[in-house]
């Protein structure tokens, strides 16, 4: 009997089982505020728990005194702020404005402030560039024998598949020393692009009866110009199209250690398995739509709110909202896509830097009239949300509200958009595991109270 044969006959089975499985572990909501617990690992504020320390980045999102404290009002409340975002103690806006300034690709030098704790000399830079070109790569037939084998229709399950085919390509998978880690990481680094885009081609090759275009990278390009050259077919890109995918992978690169996959990294790498087992869970975790996966959604919902506006006026954009919220439009999960983020309340300083250039590449690509609706959502969106729900704290435009726009004005498929975000973030979560091993923590193990009644053991024959 074929495998899929004894699947389907199986199926009923499962989705009885899965009823009671369900039943079995469904635990009453009134538990987590008796037993004080908090749910996703945040207090009823929002707060986070505080699970652990990191040099690498910060968030800050409310008023602080000059030893991090919070500043609280006359009411005992947290003062919220715009955001900001610090990379190793460095404001992002800063950075990208150093960079951008003066005319040069800005994800490589993130990559060495993230990994190394300062910002590079010309020199330094230059040996680092030369160490990711160089790794810039992949094993003899990789392609043929990993990628190519059971091509998948999720480019970030073929990136995480790779990952761990690369653990037996490697000589020394299991030295968990920083100078092999190091080495693991920045072939990762480097890698990333190549084995996301190679997995899309494989992908519309086989799903797709696309032609099977595989280009071979080049040595003297930045990260997000030899991104761009792998994906298009003819290997053309513009230069505003080059920066603005740089700028997205250096917004990306990291976002503190307490982000799902972030927290992933140090859980998994504090176990001390081998760096490919950590990045294949970080990844994961990122796949998620609560997590990398949000600015796909952003970009379904414009297209569903596109085919159905009546006009783009406030009145219409803003009845369009509500219904959204109310269950009645779109995916119907009563979700504004982009708007609002669990530790930012009046800005995303990611969101601020890209709304920027953002208006330049729609000028470009002749998209003006999206942008516009983009930034009418994100004008109406929060007064729309106060309205009608009980928020404590406020909400704004997050990064995903504008990098699927990006993405999708270059003509980035849909199916890359995520692989794209891991292939920033990689980065981060490369030196939080560095930070994780330097530090020689215990394995990371939080507790779980069990609410399950004593029971007494019934013989078969009785059941």
């Amino acid at each position: 009997m074929e495998f899929e044969e004894i699947l389907k006959n199986a199926q009923p089975k499962i989705d009885r089982l899965a009823k009671i499985a369900e039943e079995s572990t469904y635990i009453d909501n009134s538990y987590y505020s008796k037993y004080d617990v908090k749910r996703g690992l945040r207090d009823l504020s929002g707060e986070g728990v505080l699970a652990g320390l990191t040099e690498i980045s910060d968030i800050l999102a409310f008023e602080t005194d000059e030893f991090g404290e919070k500043i609280l009002d006359k009411d005992g409340k947290k003062i919220p702020m715009d955001g900001v975002l610090l990379y190793r103690g460095l404001d992002i806006k800063d950075i990208v404005r150093g960079f951008w300034s003066e005319q040069r690709f800005g994800f490589e030098e993130v990559a060495y402030l993230l990994l190394f704790g300062k910002l590079p000399s010309a020199d330094e830079l230059s040996e680092f560039n030369e160490l990711l070109c160089g790794f810039r790569s992949l094993p003899s037939s990789f392609v043929r024998d990993v990628i190519m084998k059971a091509p998948s229709t999720d480019m970030m399950n073929s990136l995480a598949r790779s990952v761990l085919a690369l653990y037996t390509y490697d000589d020394n998978p299991d030295d968990i020393s920083i100078s092999n880690v190091l080495r693991q990481c920045l072939q990762l680094i480097a890698q990333f692009p190549l084995l996301s885009v190679y997995s899309y081609r494989t992908y519309r090759y086989y799903h797709g009866a696309k032609s099977l275009i595989i280009h071979q990278p080049r040595q003297d390009l930045s990260t997000a110009e030899s991104m761009l050259a792998l994906m298009r077919y003819d290997g053309k890109y513009s230069e505003l199209e080059a920066k603005l995918l740089d700028l997205m992978l250096v917004l990306h690169a990291e976002h503190g250690g307490g982000n799902n996959s972030t927290f992933t990294t140090h859980v998994v790498s504090s176990s001390a398995t081998d760096t490919y087992s950590v990045v294949a869970a970080s990844l994961g975790s990122l796949k998620g739509p609560r997590h990398g996966g949000a600015n796909i959604k952003v970009v379904k919902m414009f297209e569903d709110m596109k085919d159905n506006l009546k006009s783009r006026s406030d009145g219409d954009v803003k009845d369009y909202l509500v219904k959204l919220l109310n269950k009645e439009a779109f995916d119907k999960a009563g979700l504004i896509y982009g708007i609002g983020h669990a530790v930012y309340s009046l800005s995303d300083p990611r969101a601020d830097i890209m709304r920027v250039y953002v208006e330049r590449l729609s000028e470009e690509k002749g998209r003006h009239e999206d942008y516009e609706l983009y930034e009418k959502v994100e004008r109406l969106a929060p007064e729309v949300i106060a309205e009608r729900r009980a928020i404590y704290k406020g909400v704004s435009a997050n990064v995903d509200f504008y990098s699927g726009f990006v993405n999708s004005m270059m003509d980035i498929p849909m199916e890359l958009f995520t692989p794209i975000f891991a292939a920033a973030r990689i980065v981060g979560w490369s030196a939080h595991r560095i930070e994780e091993l330097s530090n020689r923590g215990k394995i990371i193990r939080p507790s779980y109270r069990s609410v399950s009644s004593f029971a007494d053991y019934v013989p078969l024959a009785k059941r």
